[in-house]
């Protein structure tokens, strides 16, 4: 059950609010005082804080402003001298709510209940952005990975735009997500299209939205990528597929931070770092006429190329480590390990499909070997399987 502390100078306040809280299934701590309240909130993980403002040594206030600075449990200023003007004050510096004494009971214990469930949300919000930066962590530290490591450091805090250049599978996600996650940015969408899974006749209302009626199955407006990643990201992956039709309005957008959806007349202002990414090799595409050289300037401000596994062998005990954890959370799976010589079998193998072919292996060497993964499952279920 939530863990509550109640901070009053009155004794018969403490006790009261102790008792009701109690009956109500909370485990409930008090302190008499701002000094003994900051102690107890150092050395334990509260739920919430009830916090009275008028006390001696150090009023609630002043108190309040170091809980805030110190963790993010929700606290509910108490007390009998409120206005107005101090409850605002009190919300502006980050309290949760502010209750006038003596309390409702109802409102005080539907207002605790909220702010549990506030605290929970934090928590569990904490652990998934945990769980997902685990997930697009970018594991290695080969010296082409360092190199790319390097550039994204760099790189990341500008506005400038990148194209990410490398084979099927070796991350290039990977770098567009901690280009942004380590960006001004991180706060607002990461918005993913991948320009070659969408058709072609639809990639521009996929975009820039569409107007309802502007075709024949648009029975409502929809916003399109570059607006729903307005503030933040856009990341387009494979553009190198993307059609001419398309890359002549994303360049128009690029130039002019404008859009306009399909049927449409409105421009509508968007601000969106773009970023791009393509297994192929665009001057050639230039060439051959199929992707336009003015949008490839526009787009290859920076570029990071993301080297393919078998240029960053050393890498793969490191990955495998990485895989083998993953895996074995999203399957329930208790931890398994794997032998020196079974991980240096893996790095002799050619890796056409790079680390996401690696995963794939690791995953099925993960659900069909025992405990300890072995030259012998890599024998019997990795090696008849290569394409090399």
């Amino acid at each position: 059950m939530a863990k509550i502390l109640v901070v009053d100078d009155e004794a018969s306040i403490r006790r009261i609010l102790k008792e009701i809280l109690e009956n109500e299934g909370y485990t409930v701590d008090t302190a008499e005082n701002g000094v003994k309240a900051l102690e107890k909130v150092k050395e334990e993980n509260y739920d919430v804080i009830l916090l009275d403002i008028k006390m001696p040594e150090m009023d609630g206030v002043e108190v309040l402003d170091k809980i805030v600075s110190m963790t993010d449990t929700p606290v509910i200023m108490i007390s009998g001298h409120g206005t107005i003007e101090t409850a605002v004050d009190c919300i502006k510096k980050g309290a949760y709510d502010f209750i006038v004494k003596p309390p409702d009971l109802n409102r005080l214990l539907i207002t605790i209940r909220n702010a549990v469930d506030k605290k929970n949300l934090v928590v569990k919000t904490r652990q998934l952005k945990k769980e997902v930066d685990k997930k697009y962590e970018i594991v290695g530290d080969s010296p082409a990975i360092r190199q790319v490591k390097e550039m994204i450091d760099k790189v990341a805090p500008t506005n400038a735009r990148v194209l990410i250049t490398g084979e099927n599978g070796t991350g290039k996600e990977l770098v567009a997500r901690q280009l942004h996650e380590k960006s001004n940015r991180s706060h607002a969408p990461f918005v993913e299209v991948n320009c070659a899974a969408i058709p072609s006749e639809l990639i521009e209302s996929q975009l820039f939205g569409h107007e309802k009626g502007s075709f024949t199955s648009a029975h409502k407006m929809r916003k399109g990528d570059f607006e729903l990643a307005n503030g933040g990201t856009l990341f387009l992956d494979e553009i190198g597929d993307m059609s001419l039709s398309a890359q002549a309005k994303v360049l128009r957008a690029l130039q002019e931070n404008k859009i306009t959806r399909v049927g449409g007349e409105k421009e509508i202002p968007v601000d969106v770092r773009v970023i791009a990414a393509t297994n192929k090799d665009l001057k050639e595409e230039i060439k051959k006429g199929k992707f336009r050289e003015d949008l490839y300037h526009r787009l290859s401000v920076i570029i990071i190329n993301v080297p393919p596994l078998r240029e960053r062998k050393e890498d793969i005990p490191l990955l495998v480590s990485h895989f083998i954890s993953l895996i074995c959370a999203e399957h329930g799976r208790a931890p398994v390990t794997i032998t020196d010589d079974a991980v240096e079998m893996l790095k002799n193998f050619y890796w056409s499909g790079n680390i996401r072919e690696l995963r794939n292996v690791v995953e099925r060497l993960v659900i069909l070997s025992n405990k300890k993964i072995t030259v012998n499952d890599i024998e019997k279920y990795v090696k008849p399987l290569m394409l090399n």
